[in-house]
């Protein structure tokens, strides 16, 4: 029996290269040709490997969204406290934000947003991330809560979606060309304002 030919490119890191096309050029302004560049293969391989533009930009969101969730284990999980642990996860959200040659912000918060009135499954990714991210920190708020890192008189569901809106701020301010010496000092005041002091 013949064996098909070997696949002869590399999955993840053709979904990163097209990642970063999406990210700086956002999906509307990303066209079949510059996908075809960055990832270095044809039209119809493509098509075959990922399938039309809208499921490889939905990829390449998901394989953005597993770094940054590594990201916040790394931080705010592995960090017994709160305080520390948020301000690590923000301090790695700006590295990433900041990662490429022009500071673009998250790939998610940044691109997604404009993409959602013409595609509805990019909407109902969005609102997943988001709901995805809410659930993490609420968990990480909670035990926080239990632990007497944070008052008891606050809402733990609105304070996890106020934690993650500073998230998105960051993003936008990357993109803006806010400083990393600014944003870092925005952060710690931030923390001290949404979670007072210890």
């Amino acid at each position: 029996m013949q064996r098909g030919r070997p696949k002869q490119y590399d999955t993840e890191a053709a979904l990163k290269a097209a990642g970063a096309v999406f990210w700086a050029k956002g999906f509307s302004g990303t066209s079949l040709d510059d996908l075809s560049n960055a990832m270095g293969m044809n039209r119809p391989s493509i098509y075959r490997a990922f399938g039309d533009k809208e499921k490889i930009y939905r990829q390449a969101l998901n394989q953005f969204g597993a770094i940054m969730d590594e990201a916040f284990n790394q931080s705010l999980i592995k960090e017994k406290d709160i305080r520390k642990g948020l301000k690590k996860f923000y301090f790695k959200a700006i590295e990433v934000y900041s990662s490429e040659e022009t500071a673009l912000g998250c790939m998610v918060w940044s691109t997604a947003p404009a993409a959602t009135l013409i595609h509805p499954e990019v909407q109902s990714d969005l609102l997943s991330a988001i709901k995805h991210v809410d659930a993490m920190v609420l968990k990480r708020v909670e035990l926080a809560l239990d632990q007497g890192q944070i008052s008891k008189n606050v809402d733990s569901k609105s304070l996890s979606k106020l934690i993650q809106a500073l998230l998105h701020s960051i993003s936008i301010r990357v993109r803006a060309g806010e400083s990393t010496a600014t944003l870092k000092r925005f952060i710690e005041e931030a923390i001290v304002i949404i979670l007072g002091e210890k």
